[in-house]
Formats: structure tokens, C-alpha cells, sequence
């Protein structure tokens, strides 16, 4: 997967389409990520103690990889991943200017 936590994405397809925000969470095995303050969607918590309220939370639901795309912190464009080899090291690097990705 060539998106990693703390990257910089904007989101391409769905209800948040044309936002950006930071990826929190990375699940490589389903291909999913979880972007602060984005697919927010209620979960509904039952009462713990007889007589007390349940409650509604708001969390930022996965959604697919497929469906955003990384900043580049360059030329700030969505943009795909390439990798190259600096030195001995693979790094991930801009589709559009060329430049290393941090």
C-alpha cells in the first residue's frame, strides 16, 4: 500500500468528495483508511447500568484506498505514487513534479 499514516490525501469519489484531510488509521490487509473528520457516521451505544441513557457517538468510518488520492507536499496536487531508489533506500516519489515524498 503507498499511502502511510499522517499523509496528507484527498478524497476522489463519495459523500466527502473534494476534501482533504490526514489519514489516522491504515488497514493494508482490507485496503482501507480511516481520514480525520471525514465518513463520520453514528454508532448507536446501548445503557450500561439499568436506568441510565444510551447514547449516539460520531466516528470516521474506513473507507477504500481506491478512493483517495496523496498530496504531494511540493507541488500540493493530488498526485500517484512512483518509487525510486535514493542510494540504497526505496522512497516514494510525485507522479507530477518528480520530487521524494517525506
Amino acid at each position: 500500500m503507498k499511502i502511510k499514516t499522517n499523509d496528507k490525501v484527498k478524497i476522489m469519489a463519495g459523500k466527502d468528495k473534494g476534501k482533504e484531510g490526514k489519514i489516522i488509521q491504515v488497514f493494508p490487509q482490507s485496503e482501507k483508511v480511516v481520514i480525520e473528520g471525514m465518513n463520520i457516521m453514528k454508532k448507536h451505544l446501548r445503557s450500561k447500568k439499568g436506568g441510565e441513557k444510551g447514547q449516539m457517538i460520531e466516528l470516521s468510518a474506513p473507507m477504500s484506498v481506491s478512493s483517495v488520492m496523496l498530496v504531494c507536499s511540493k507541488c500540493e496536487k493530488p498526485t500517484r505514487v512512483g518509487y525510486k531508489l535514493d542510494g540504497e533506500k526505496k522512497k516514494r516519489v510525485c507522479c507530477k513534479c518528480g520530487e521524494f515524498i517525506d
